[in-house]
């Protein structure tokens, strides 16, 4: 029984500044334990929610002393530490007294993991292995979620054959956690752990230099991860799942300043193929609220790009002689994720470029031949920029895309308006 493992965050006022942290879970018999030594050995720092659990009330501890309190003297064994069946037994019988329990250990659970995160190196890539990450609805506060994975019965297996549980109890336990849907939904990286000895260790160590080791060094400096060159894909279904992940986090960090958050952009189209780049549009009140915005999005992994303050302005039908550039004025972030690129627009409410972002999408998602037209200008933005990366690549797409953009703005207004749109 892991006591208090439910809550893992950093307690309240806790600031982790731009450290890593990474989310570690896995259905019972997956092999999480394995994959949190292959980290460690690779120098993560690994926090295990369930040995904190575990810490937080051991005799002598103020954990303890507040359980006696609420639970009776006869939930300590013969030693003074604590009967954790017969603790059990009392704390799961009703929601009040789950509750009660609760709200006794999870605050010292926080305020230890919130430790155990402020004595880590600056540049620590922290891993927070938790059981129950995905029942407690933890993922979003994490900057990337590993997930353990290996199915039911194969688990149920060597639950029985290695730890000596019966089936009965193995299927019980297994039953009561999260379903393998249910994890895979907030999943950023799927560890297979089916494999034979060493495979798993084997993926663990790619995973670390090619992403997380700089996932870190982009976090703390930060700098975006970029892409260098231009090059489309086929459209990928799971795009929106990914867009969600993201945006889940992008809410804890903006909390209340913003009143929307939206999947945007090409991979926002079904069936629409794109570069491999999930575009985001968060809406605030007005430009202070998106500067306000910058170091809380920094530090859950989207830095501010502040050379990209503007898109790229368009006549509208109140100003066709000219355009007013202060309406089309934005904040811009990208993801520090080398695995997930991602932009991230912060845009005024009711703004000109706020509304195109969504209309743009509704259109094409409606319009099969606006689609197609707009497929066709992104492969001619591809073929111009075959050949060159970075900046040059970028700008050699754009010429293309953004006169395209630009004759389609009044088009998408005219679908918008359209008695049957």
């Amino acid at each position: 029984m892991a006591l208090g493992a439910a809550d893992a965050r950093a307690a309240p006022g806790c600031e982790t500044g731009r450290m890593l942290r990474i989310g570690l879970t896995g259905g019972m018999g997956a092999g999480k334990s394995t994959v949190a030594r292959a980290l460690a050995d690779l120098g993560a720092v690994v926090i295990d929610s369930d040995l904190i659990a575990r810490e937080v009330v051991e005799p002598g501890t103020e954990g303890l002393a507040a359980l006696v309190a609420a639970f009776g003297a006869d939930i300590l064994a013969a030693d003074g530490s604590l009967d954790r069946p017969t603790l059990a037994a009392k704390a799961f019988g009703d929601d009040a007294a789950r509750a009660k329990l609760n709200s006794i250990t999870h605050p010292l659970v926080g305020k230890r993991t919130a430790e155990l995160i402020a004595a880590a190196p600056a540049d620590a890539i922290v891993v927070q292995d938790i059981p129950l990450l995905v029942e407690n609805g933890l993922a979003p506060l994490m900057n990337l979620v590993l997930i353990v994975d290996v199915d039911a019965e194969t688990r149920i297996r060597r639950l029985v054959e290695f730890r000596g549980v019966l089936e009965s109890d193995a299927r019980a336990r297994i039953s009561a956690q999260a379903t393998d849907e249910q994890r895979r939904a907030v999943a950023d990286v799927l560890l297979d752990n089916s494999g034979g000895p060493g495979t798993v260790e084997a993926e663990v160590r790619r995973l670390w230099g090619e992403r997380l080791v700089p996932f870190e060094r982009n976090l703390r400096a930060g700098t975006p991860a970029r892409r260098t060159e231009i090059r489309l894909v086929p459209a990928d279904p799971d795009w929106p799942a990914q867009a969600q992940r993201l945006i889940a986090r992008l809410w804890v960090a903006c909390g209340t300043a913003a009143s929307r958050i939206d999947h945007v952009g090409s991979t926002s189209v079904p069936g629409l193929p794109a570069k491999d780049v999930i575009d985001l549009q968060i809406t605030v009140a007005d430009l202070a609220a998106a500067d306000g915005l910058r170091d809380a999005l920094g530090a859950a992994g989207f830095p501010v790009r502040p050379e990209v303050t503007q898109d790229n302005p368009k006549p509208t039908p109140q100003d066709p002689a000219g355009v007013d550039t202060a309406l089309w004025v934005k904040r811009f972030h990208q993801n520090a994720d080398p695995g997930r690129l991602a932009n991230v627009h912060v845009r005024v409410e009711g703004s000109p470029g706020q509304q195109y972002a969504l209309l743009l999408r509704d259109w094409l998602r409606a319009d099969d031949a606006a689609r197609a037209e707009y497929l066709a200008v992104k492969r001619e933005g591809e073929a111009k920029a075959a050949g060159l990366t970075g900046a040059e690549a970028t700008s050699a797409y754009l010429d293309v895309k953004e006169p395209w953009f630009d004759a389609a703005y009044p088009r998408a207004l005219a679908w918008r308006d359209s008695p049957t749109p």
